[in-house]
């Protein structure tokens, strides 16, 4: 992932098989932000994106170490999941949100 200023969120490893990893962040600030997805190893991965249990978005990133950009709101400030999943396991993936400019 490239560096960037203002991370608020991210996270990288590997998903070894079908099942959804979900990684669930306490606090997040109500907000416009920019998710930034990336995947290696073939296929593609795909990031859902809730807050409070309703889903913002789903990303996705095709497995060839390219990056991929989404504007996401978050409307009110509290817990924020993202699972990352593969139907192409084991694939390396990596996210992070930064705050939209």
């Amino acid at each position: 992932m490239p560096s960037a200023t203002g991370i608020v969120l991210e996270d990288s490893g590997k998903i070894p098989s079908r099942d959804p990893l979900v990684k669930t962040f306490p606090s997040i600030a109500a907000g416009s932000y920019v998710l930034t997805v990336a995947c290696d190893g073939g296929g593609k991965a795909f990031f859902d994106v809730s807050s409070g249990g309703t889903q913002i978005t789903e990303a996705g990133a095709a497995c060839n170490g390219s990056r991929e950009t989404s504007r996401i709101k978050v409307t009110s400030t509290g817990p924020l999941s993202i699972s990352a999943s593969s139907v192409d396991a084991p694939v390396i993936y990596a996210y992070l949100l930064v705050p939209a400019s």
